[in-house]
């Protein structure tokens, strides 16, 4: 069996060559029998879910209409939570790993945008 090093340091063009031939081989042998891939189910194709918290303040307002508004509706179904008004998915909030508002959440990914109240208050 070659060496790759073995023939490097040797300067051994010929088994270079022999051996990227077999590479090729290998790589076109396997390309041709792998099974082609079939299409998208509809859980692949659904939308993906995008939670936006905010309190009401200035700043999240503001982060709201940029970062919410700026998502492709055709790829996210976006959720805009109003903490203020709605105290009771503080704790879904919490769960999801929010630590201040604005924040958004895609996928269960928490992007915290500028500060605008800690999460504690407004409990």
């Amino acid at each position: 069996m070659y060496r790759l090093e073995a023939l490097l340091d040797k300067r051994d063009d010929a088994g270079l060559q022999f051996i990227m031939h077999r590479v090729d081989a290998l790589w076109t042998q396997n390309m041709s029998t792998t099974i082609p891939r079939k299409p998208p189910t509809k859980e692949e194709l659904a939308m993906t879910q995008a939670i936006f918290f905010h309190a009401g303040c200035p700043v999240c307002v503001s982060a709201e209409q940029q970062f919410a508004g700026a998502l492709d509706p055709a790829r996210y179904q976006v959720d805009i939570v109003h903490l203020g008004e709605d105290a009771s998915r503080v704790d879904e909030a919490e769960a999801l790993g929010v630590q201040s508002v604005p924040a958004l959440v895609i996928d269960g990914q928490v992007f915290h945008i500028n500060f605008g109240a800690p999460l504690s208050a407004l409990r």
